[in-house]
């Protein structure tokens, strides 16, 4: 299926730049060999942090997003929506707290949550998107059955506690994200997933987490996760301890001590890699077309995360998700 974007405006290009013309030509051959690489690879990007709020950064985002479908490359996004689910719930008076790093998801809670993320964060992305051409189509992981969870606790002081509807994926079904790739658009994933032991209850499912489940799922070459910083430091606050790379292995022995903001972000890239994805990366969101300065530069941006030669033992309790097979199509009859 092709997908045509609509002609530009005629003030859509900038012309003001300090580039030369063949400064120009010189920056698109150097992406060359990179478009070669992944011409036609599957990518999926976990959308968050400052680039989710500000005006600027969600324009250069879909732009990103848009340049990829364009050039070849398969496009996925999962998305979450904290700073936009506190905001509502601030706004409705409904009180939220955070149990070992996460959200307290009480039913009333779960209605705003679901809200949101569907509703709110996703359309928004999606209009962005297809302010560029029919591009994006949004779902959730309650759509297609796309994914399952199962309810969690969280450890605080070595205690187990309740995080209310709060899961972990334990089963991907890509099936309905391939039909939209397949049909040349960019799939918005916003990560609510019904509870596989009660599917009339719908759990709040952590995004890092979610997208790497999809990335192993749908056998993605890369997981791109912004953040909102550089990377990863290995012994922060040293800055000179910024990582470029990291072998899974390694990564492991320092999950734990990683601070709560970044653990769940790298335990995705861990989980993406010794999945079978070719390479996780945490990237600064904060700059803007980050994405497309990893995808096609040499040098990159922020921290891959490779595999080991040999497998790594998981350091996690939490159930890696199970991948259900696409459903066969129903045998129709011939009419004579």
């Amino acid at each position: 299926m092709s997908l045509q974007a609509p002609p530009p405006h005629d003030d859509a290009f900038d012309t003001r730049t300090d580039l030369r013309p063949d400064q120009k030509a010189e920056v698109l051959i150097q992406a060359l060999p990179w478009l070669q690489r992944f011409a036609g690879a599957l990518v999926v990007v976990k959308y968050g942090g400052n680039a989710m709020v500000d005006d600027d950064l969600k324009r250069a985002f879909a732009e990103d997003m848009v340049f990829l479908r364009q050039v070849g490359l398969r496009p996925v996004v999962v998305h979450g929506g904290g700073p936009q689910i506190n905001a509502m719930l601030d706004r409705l008076g409904i009180e939220s707290e955070f149990r070992g790093g996460l959200r307290v998801t009480t039913p009333e809670a779960m209605d705003v949550v679901r809200m949101v993320l569907t509703g709110q964060v996703s359309r928004e992305l999606v209009g962005l998107l297809n302010a560029h051409g029919p591009y994006a189509v949004g779902l959730s992981g309650e759509d297609g059955g796309l994914l399952q969870a199962r309810r969690r606790t969280a450890t605080v002081d070595g205690q187990q506690v309740d995080v209310g509807q709060v899961g972990d994926v334990v089963e991907v079904n890509p099936g309905a994200v391939h039909d939209l790739l397949d049909a040349g658009r960019i799939p918005v994933v916003s990560t609510v997933a019904p509870d596989i032991d009660d599917p009339t209850q719908v759990l709040n499912v952590n995004a890092d987490t979610a997208a790497a489940a999809l990335a192993v799922a749908l056998g993605a070459r890369k997981l791109i996760v912004l953040t909102d910083v550089e990377g990863l430091y290995t012994s922060w606050p040293d800055r000179s301890s910024l990582a470029r790379r990291i072998r899974a292995g390694a990564l492991a022995d320092l999950l734990p001590s990683l601070d709560a903001g970044m653990r769940p972000k790298m335990e995705a890239c861990w989980r993406a890699v010794t999945g079978g994805v070719g390479r996780a990366h945490v990237i600064d969101g904060r700059q803007a077309h980050s994405v497309l300065v990893e995808v096609f530069t040499s040098d990159g941006i922020g921290t891959m995360v490779l595999p080991d030669d040999e497998p790594t033992p998981s350091p996690f309790t939490s159930p890696i998700p199970r991948v259900l097979p696409a459903p066969t199509a129903p045998h129709v009859p011939e009419v004579s």
